[in-house]
């Protein structure tokens, strides 16, 4: 992708009445453009109060201007900042007169983008800023920043250069091929080989603990009507966000709530009851539920636990199809007098609990976490994506192939090899297309 040569413009900070915007220029032009607003030169960092006008002369605002000269800015490019009253109003007059002095808006994530583009940050660390925007929990946003900070890129390139010796070494015997390699030689290329591997399967292990921590778990809580899904949403958020009665098909809308699990991200939802249903209204909310459970990491299929274990598995997968793998958990023991805990059916795994006292909804949140992969955030988890995960078992993979070659076909052994570097750079952004970065930047907000 070329360096863009332009300049954007675009706010930084969240639309509506707030008590301060910003809005956020970079590029060639940004200082002769921040210089026609607001009539003054600014001092490199340092703020400057400024009366910011219109091409016909009338004041838009009054408010402070920064300027970070280039290259020791965000982007790598010239940057001013001009911080105003909030408002829509305001922040739009203002824009407005920015791309009539010849600023264009800016794209999603450009000013990451161009950061990137500039070597201000390696792909990684530029994804870690959306990352830490998104963060769902304080766990979450702290391993964004470790990415941030560079924590997961230096681990990659550890990887990497650990490699790199070894492809010197292999690439080094190839240039001579009359040369016959001992055992013994061969014997240290494999060592060396298992060093790396050993390095990238550990890597592996922390970033996809990472990943965890950054998407986090969506629990889809289904079932007929008044088994206490709702009841069950309010427990484990800890407030009443649903309505409780005593009618089925209250729940219509699914509902949303976000909660943390010792810093694991969880999105909740409640769904309505899956019955037929003569009213339309309720027909559409069993709509909705179902697409909500096509989605969803796990489903928590509950029923009354006098409805029994063998009927809950059947009415289960007769709903989710026959394939699926819903945790069942049997309500209502309270009404019993049976003990918390759980059991097997049909190869789905329960738990009998009482949403009412909380009896047994710990047991249920430990499940949570394990089918998450989530055991507890490590002093130095840094966030990772799905893709930076790919990448490394992609490079994992073709060294786990070169293994078996490096004595009978050093040729393809070495290729191999190349092919897993290849791999690695794909997660820092030294070898990426452009359709990657325009998917990857695309997610990110408007000003950042």
């Amino acid at each position: 992708m070329q360096k863009r040569s332009d300049t954007i413009a675009a706010p930084s900070t969240a639309p509506g009445v707030a008590a301060i915007a910003v809005v956020r220029l970079t590029g060639p032009d940004a200082l002769t453009i921040a210089k026609r607003v607001t009539g003054i030169e600014p001092t490199p960092r340092r703020a400057h109060l400024a009366a910011f006008r219109a091409p016909d002369g009338a004041t838009i605002d009054r408010g402070l201007v920064l300027y970070f000269p280039a290259p020791s800015s965000y982007t790598g490019e010239d940057v001013v900042e001009l911080h105003g009253h909030g408002g829509a109003v305001v922040t739009d007059w203002l824009l407005e007169t920015l791309y009539a002095y010849g600023a264009r808006p800016a794209e999603p994530g450009e000013f990451t983008l161009r950061a990137f583009l500039n070597d201000k940050l390696d792909l990684a660390q530029a994804e870690a800023v959306a990352d830490l925007i998104d963060s769902g929990s304080r766990a979450a946003a702290r391993a964004a920043l470790r990415s941030l900070d560079g924590t997961f890129s230096a681990r990659v390139d550890e990887v990497r250069a650990a490699l790199t010796a070894l492809r010197v070494h292999v690439e080094a015997w190839l240039d001579f091929p009359d040369e016959e390699i001992d055992r013994e030689a061969t014997a240290s290329l494999e060592a060396r080989l298992d060093d790396v591997c050993a390095k990238l399967s550990a890597l592996i292990a922390d970033a996809d603990t990472g990943r965890v921590l950054r998407d986090g778990l969506t629990v889809v809580i289904a079932g007929p009507p008044n088994a206490g899904k709702s009841s069950l949403l309010n427990r484990l958020a800890g407030y009443d966000a649903a309505i409780v009665t005593q009618i089925p098909g209250t729940t219509r809308d699914p509902l949303r709530e976000q909660l943390s699990l010792d810093g694991l991200p969880v999105t909740l939802i409640d769904t309505a009851g899956l019955r037929e249903s003569d009213d339309p209204i309720e027909a559409e909310g069993v709509k909705r539920a179902q697409r909500e459970l096509a989605r969803a990491d796990l489903v928590l299929w509950l029923m009354d636990v006098r409805d029994g274990e063998t009927r809950a598995a059947a009415e289960a997968r007769a709903a989710l199809g026959a394939d699926a793998t819903p945790t069942l958990v049997l309500n209502k023991i309270d009404l019993t007098g049976e003990v918390p805990g759980t059991f097997e059916c049909e190869g789905l795994h329960g738990f009998r609990v009482s949403v009412l006292t909380g009896d047994g909804t710990d047991l249920l949140t430990a499940h949570m976490k394990a089918c998450a992969g989530w055991h507890s955030e490590a002093g130095g988890t840094f966030s990772a994506r799905r893709r930076h995960l790919d990448a490394l078992e992609r490079a994992a993979a073709h060294l786990e192939a070169a293994r078996g070659r490096l004595e009978s076909a050093l040729e393809l052994g070495a290729e191999e090899l190349r092919a897993a570097q290849t791999a690695l750079s794909e997660v820092t952004g030294e070898f990426t297309s452009d359709d990657l970065l325009g998917e990857i930047f695309s997610s990110f907000c408007i000003g950042k």
